[in-house]
Parts: structure tokens; sequence; C-alpha cells
């Protein structure tokens, strides 16, 4: 039987335990890595209502499923979406066909 394994990606205990150092080294190694405009823009939409839910949910997907996603969000021209929950509990995405919007 297979073993279940668990990681710790961040430790939300205020108690002091933790090691502020370490903290603020993980900080500034990402500050390195990004450009302003990223870190901006991941502020920006990190304040958005449900953001973190949302992320963690996308993250609770199979990799395949995650990846069959990604693809039907990033590959087809960029068109708006709809989206509804039908009666048995699917999420339904649907691309809007430009042409037959009404204005």
């Amino acid at each position: 039987m297979g073993e279940e394994m668990t990681a710790i990606i961040y430790n939300f205990d205020c108690s002091g335990e933790s090691n502020s150092g370490d903290e603020t080294e993980r900080l500034f190694s990402a500050l390195g890595r990004y450009t302003s405009a990223e870190l901006l823009e991941l502020l920006y939409v990190g304040e958005e209502p449900g953001f973190f839910e949302l992320i963690r949910g996308l993250f609770a997907l199979s990799d395949e499923s995650r990846s069959v996603l990604q693809n039907y969000l990033t590959d087809m021209p960029l068109k708006p979406i709809s989206v509804r929950i039908d009666p048995t509990g699917r999420c339904i995405l649907t691309r809007e066909n430009l042409d037959e919007r009404s204005c």
C-alpha cells in the first residue's frame, strides 16, 4: 500500500517559532527572480476576492485535468468565456462566438 505524504508549503503559525531571517531571505530571493511589473501584477491579482481559494482549487486538480484546463484557456484565440454549473454539478466552460454576441 502506498504511503501518504504531506508537504507544508507555508507555515501560518505566527507563534514566533519561525525564523524571520529565513522568511526575509525567501522574499528577497523572489524579488530577484521577478520583474517589478510581474510582482505588481501578482500583488494586484492576489488582492482579488477569492483568488487564493481559486488557486488552491486549481492545485487540487490532477496534473492531467489542470493541463487540459490550462490548454483550453491559453491555446485558443482570446474570446469571452461563459461558465455554468449543470444539474449534475459539472462546471461547463464555453467560448462565446463574438459574432453571436449582441451589442
